[in-house]
């Protein structure tokens, strides 16, 4: 399909024949999904694939009962991990340091390693820290002070941090919900389920948050609720 056709077709299936789905193929798409965008390319996120019919039904039950979750083939639970974010700056760090010696011209590679550096050893963990909401404070005031004298980012808070890895993480799921699409598979983003039940059956850490789950299959009959509504675009558009 072409892209416009694969975002047509996708819809939120809210019922799955009893069809099996190929888990490969579903493993694909979850690979397609870590190359969506992301803040920082800290990729705070990991991906659980559920093809055991027993956690299906364990977790159909966590998310309430609901049809696209009791009727799911199989399912991927898109996870935030903000916790992760000192293993993921070192990566980075790596990564950036190849790229510039592998890419940059020789006199300027000092110092875009030197930026590099004090981007993933200070800001980041400056950014990223918590401790009882009183370290996003800390930046809060701080980032208030500078602002009165420059353009700065306001947005530095620790829950301001936790919208930032959850947009991430929802990027990656809207790409992986394309790709199916475009496989011919359906999906259906839930947000309504127990969050603590879900973390206990896939044995999650503290730290670890569920961003949202989303069920997999081939669409029924009365999968599709109606045709697709949407404001006028004319009422969302807006051009400067």
């Amino acid at each position: 399909m072409k892209f416009e056709e694969i975002v047509s077709y996708r819809r939120s299936t809210r019922a799955y024949k009893d069809i099996p789905i190929d888990a490969e193929k579903v493993r694909r798409c979850i690979e397609l999904a870590t190359l969506s965008p992301n803040s920082s390319n800290l990729q705070l996120w990991e991906f659980y694939h559920i093809t055991d019919k027993e956690t299906i039904k364990k977790l159909a039950k966590a998310c309430l009962g609901q049809g696209a979750a009791t009727t799911a083939q199989q399912m991927v639970v898109f996870v935030t991990r903000r916790d992760l974010y000192k293993k993921r700056a070192i990566q980075m760090l790596q990564l950036e340091t190849l790229n510039i010696k592998k890419n940059s011209p020789p006199e300027k590679q000092d110092a875009r390693i030197k930026r590099w550096h004090l981007y993933y050893t200070k800001v980041i963990p400056f950014l990223y820290s918590n401790f009882f909401g009183l370290i996003g404070l800390s930046r809060k005031i701080l980032v208030n002070i500078v602002g009165l004298f420059r353009p700065i980012v306001y947005q530095v808070s620790e829950t301001d941090v936790r919208v930032v890895v959850h947009k991430t993480c929802a990027l990656a799921a809207q790409t992986f919900m394309l790709a199916m699409a475009n496989e011919g598979y359906d999906t259906c983003p839930m947000e309504g389920f127990d969050s603590k039940r879900v973390k206990k059956i896939l044995k999650l850490p503290c730290g670890a948050e569920i961003n949202m789950i989303i069920s997999c299959g081939i669409r029924s009959e009365n999968g599709i609720w109606g045709d697709r509504m949407r404001v006028p675009f004319e009422e969302v558009y807006k051009r400067i």
